[in-house]
C-alpha cells in the first residue's frame, strides 16, 4: 500500500505543477497563464516581474519533470516485485540508469502520453507511424501504457544521440553541445530534427569566422604548420601577419533507424571549406574548396554491447571522454584549426569494433585504418617530390608515387599494410581512463638496374589519456600522451615518421607527442580553457662521401640560420621539438530557438627547436591572437 500511497502523492503534485503549463499551451500568451495585466512599453518593472514569473515556471516544470521520473522508478521497482522476473529487472535497471541522468538530460523533457500533446518545436515530423513524440534530440519516447516502462534499448533507439555516454556517471560526462569541443568532434544540433518514416535526421554544423594576428609570416591562415615558421635568416620572421576567413564554417548530417528495438544504424557526413583549391586566392574570391571531414556508418547493438563503425572518422587514437563512442573524442576548445601541438588525432578511413562490458564502463575496441608514411628526405638528392629518391651509391628508393586520376596531385606513400590499433577505456565513477597502442609498416623498394628489393619496417607504439573531474562538470583536468617509433603524423605538428637508412630501407623515427589542460564552465554560457602541447621527433642519420643524410645529422650546415638572406640553414628541415602554451575562452553571448551564437579569444605562443648541427641547436618562435565569431543555428 506504502507504494501505492507514494505513487498518488507524486501524481497529485504532478498534476498541480502541470495546471500552468496547460494553461500555458491551450491559451498562447504567456501574460495569460500567469494572469499578470498588460503592460505598458517600457514598463521595466513589470518586465522584471514577468522574468520573475518566467523563472518560477521554468522552475516548476523542472520538479514535474523529475516527479514523473519519481513516478517511473516506483512502478519499475513494483512491477519487479511483483513478476520477479528478469525482464522486469531489467526494465527497472534501464529505468534507474535513465532516471539518474544528469538535471541538463532531464530537462531536455520526458514526453507524456496525452490526447492533446503538441509538437515540441524544432522537432519535425514527415511521415510514419508510432508513438514516440521528441522534443529535440534529448527527448524520450512517450510510456503510453504499461509495456512501455523505459529500456536502455527504447531510448537508445529513439533519442538523437547515444544515451549510452550518458549512462556511464564518471564524472565527466558526454561533451556539452554548445562547447568548441564538442563542435570539433562533430556534435549534432537539438534544433532542425526532422523524422521520415522510421528515419531520423539530425542537423549540426555552424558559421565560421575567424581570423589570426601572429607576429610572423606564416601563409597558413587559422592553421598552424609548425614546421613552416620561418628562421631569423628569412625576411618574414620579421613581419606580422593578420589573415581571415570563413573557410572553417561546417555542415553536419546524420541519418539514424531503429532495426529493431536493441539495435540501431546511423550514418553521418561532416564537411566544410578547409580545402585550397587550384582557383583559390586572397585577392578576390577566397573560394576555398569543399571538402570531407568525416563520412561514416555505425551499427550500435545494446543487447550485445558490440558497436561496429566503417569510414572516415577520427582515429580510435584520439582521446575521449566516455567509452569509445564517436562524437565523444576529447579535443581541445582552440580556435586554431590545428588543435594544439601534441594532440594525438587523424581522420581517416578504418574499421572499427568494439565491445563494452559492466554495464558500459569498460569499453574494448580494435580498429583496422588507413596507413600513410610521412618520409624526411630533403637531404638526398632528388628528394621525394615525384616518390623516388637517388641514394649516395646510386640506388633508387622508391617510397611513394604521385596522385593520379581523381586523386590530387601529391605524393602518396607506398603502404603494405593498414594501421592496427587497440584502445581500452575504463568509466569508474570518477573520471575517464584509457590506454592505447598502435602498430605501422613503412614499406619501399630499393632498386638497381635490372634489379631490385622490397624493405619494410614495423614501428608502433603506445600510450594513454585520462580526463579527471576535478569538479564534476564545472572543471575537468585533461592528459594524454603518446610515444613510439614511426608515429610522428599522429601529432598535430606532422612531424616525420621515418627517413632513409643507408641501404635505402626505412628508417622509423622515435615520436613523443603528449598534452595536458585545465578546461573550466563557470556558467552554462561560458567556457575558459588553458593548454600545453610538446611534441618531438627522435634523429637518424649517416654520411658518406663526405654528405649527411637521414634526419638529425649533427653535420648538418646551420651557420646560416641567424643571419637574414643567409641560404646556410637546415634547420627547418630538422624539427627537433615544438612546444605550444595557449589560453582563450568562449561566451555564448545570444542563445534560443533561433540558435547560439559565440565568440572566441585565444592567446597561443610557441617555440620550435631544431635538431643542433654545425653551427648549434637554432630556435624561432611563434605568438598568436585568435579571434571568432561562430552562429550555431542547430544548437
Amino acid at each position: 500500500m506504502r507504494i501505492f500511497k507514494s505513487l498518488h502523492a507524486s501524481w497529485a503534485h504532478c498534476m498541480k505543477a502541470s495546471l500552468c503549463m496547460g494553461t500555458m499551451l491551450a491559451s498562447g500568451p504567456l501574460l495569460l497563464c500567469l494572469g499578470t495585466p498588460a503592460m505598458a512599453a517600457g514598463d521595466e518593472a513589470a518586465l522584471d516581474a514577468l522574468e520573475q514569473q518566467i523563472t518560477r515556471i521554468q522552475s516548476e516544470q523542472r520538479a514535474l519533470q523529475k516527479a514523473l521520473v519519481s513516478v517511473q522508478k516506483q512502478i519499475a521497482a513494483h512491477r519487479s516485485v511483483a513478476h520477479a522476473g528478469s525482464a522486469a529487472a531489467h526494465r527497472g535497471l534501464a529505468t534507474h540508469q535513465i532516471a539518474s541522468m544528469d538535471d541538463a538530460d532531464r530537462e531536455a523533457g520526458i514526453a507524456v502520453h496525452s490526447a492533446d500533446h503538441e509538437e515540441e518545436p524544432g522537432v519535425h515530423h514527415l511521415g510514419g507511424s508510432g508513438h514516440f513524440h521528441t522534443g529535440g534530440p534529448d527527448a524520450q519516447p512517450v510510456f503510453g501504457s504499461a509495456d512501455d516502462i523505459p529500456t536502455v534499448e527504447s531510448v537508445v533507439g529513439h533519442r538523437a544521440e547515444d544515451v549510452i555516454s550518458r549512462l556511464a556517471e564518471n564524472g565527466v560526462g558526454p561533451h556539452s553541445r554548445e562547447t568548441a569541443g564538442a563542435q570539433a568532434a562533430g556534435a549534432l544540433g537539438d534544433h532542425g530534427v526532422f523524422h521520415i518514416g522510421p528515419v531520423t535526421l539530425i542537423l549540426g554544423g555552424f558559421i565560421d569566422a575567424s581570423a589570426v594576428e601572429s607576429n610572423r609570416h606564416t601563409a597558413s591562415g587559422t592553421f598552424n604548420f609548425w614546421q613552416d615558421t620561418p628562421f631569423k635568416n628569412e625576411p618574414r620572421y620579421h613581419t606580422d601577419n593578420f589573415e581571415g576567413s570563413a573557410r572553417y564554417s561546417r555542415l553536419s548530417l546524420m541519418a539514424r533507424g531503429n532495426i529493431d528495438k536493441y539495435s540501431t544504424i546511423s550514418g553521418v557526413f561532416e564537411m566544410d571549406f578547409g580545402a585550397g583549391a587550384a582557383t583559390t586566392d586572397a585577392y578576390e574570391s577566397n573560394s576555398y574548396a569543399f571538402r570531407m571531414r568525416q563520412a561514416y556508418l555505425a551499427y550500435d547493438n545494446s543487447k550485445e554491447n558490440f558497436h561496429f563503425l566503417a569510414g572516415q572518422a577520427w582515429s580510435m587514437l584520439t582521446p575521449g571522454r566516455v567509452g569509445i563512442i564517436p562524437r565523444q573524442e576529447s579535443l581541445p576548445e582552440t580556435i586554431e584549426s590545428s588543435m594544439l601541438a601534441g594532440q594525438t588525432w587523424a581522420r581517416q578511413l578504418q574499421f572499427r569494433f568494439v565491445k563494452d562490458f559492466l554495464s558500459h564502463r569498460l569499453w574494448t575496441g580494435l580498429s583496422i585504418e588507413n596507413s600513410a608514411t610521412l618520409y624526411s628526405t630533403n637531404s638526398f638528392r632528388n628528394g621525394t617530390s615525384d616518390g623516388q629518391v637517388i641514394m649516395p651509391g646510386g640506388q633508387t628508393v622508391t617510397v611513394g608515387s604521385s596522385g593520379t586520376g581523381l586523386t590530387n596531385d601529391a605524393l602518396f606513400p607506398n603502404e603494405i599494410a593498414p594501421d592496427v590499433i587497440g584502445k581500452i577505456a575504463w568509466d569508474p565513477h570518477w573520471g575517464h581512463y584509457e590506454v592505447e597502442g598502435i602498430l605501422h609498416f613503412p614499406h619501399d623498394r630499393v632498386s638497381t638496374l635490372g634489379a631490385g628489393k622490397n624493405h619494410t619496417a614495423v614501428g608502433g607504439g603506445g600510450g594513454g589519456s585520462m580526463i579527471l573531474p576535478v569538479i564534476p562538470h564545472k572543471v575537468e583536468v585533461r592528459l594524454a600522451g603518446l610515444a613510439g617509433y614511426g608515429i610522428g603524423r599522429y601529432g598535430s605538428v606532422l612531424l616525420p615518421d621515418a627517413t632513409l637508412r643507408a641501404n635505402g630501407a626505412p628508417s622509423p623515427l622515435f615520436s613523443l607527442q603528449g598534452t595536458a589542460g585545465i578546461i573550466a564552465h563557470p556558467n552554462p554560457l561560458i567556457d575558459v580553457y588553458g593548454y600545453f602541447g610538446y611534441q618531438q621527433a627522435g634523429r637518424s642519420y649517416f654520411s658518406e662521401g663526405g654528405q649527411a643524410y637521414g634526419y638529425g645529422n649533427p653535420a648538418y650546415n646551420n651557420t646560416g640560420c641567424y643571419t637574414e638572406l643567409s641560404g646556410n640553414c637546415a634547420a627547418g628541415s630538422n624539427i627537433h621539438s615544438v612546444m605550444e602554451a595557449t589560453i582563450g575562452a568562449w561566451y555564448r553571448f545570444l542563445k534560443g530557438r533561433y540558435g547560439t551564437v559565440e565568440a572566441g579569444v585565444q592567446l597561443a605562443y610557441s617555440r620550435i627547436h631544431a635538431w643542433e648541427g654545425n653551427g648549434g641547436a637554432p630556435d624561432t618562435s611563434l605568438s598568436e591572437l585568435f579571434m571568432d565569431f561562430r552562429y550555431l543555428p542547430f544548437q
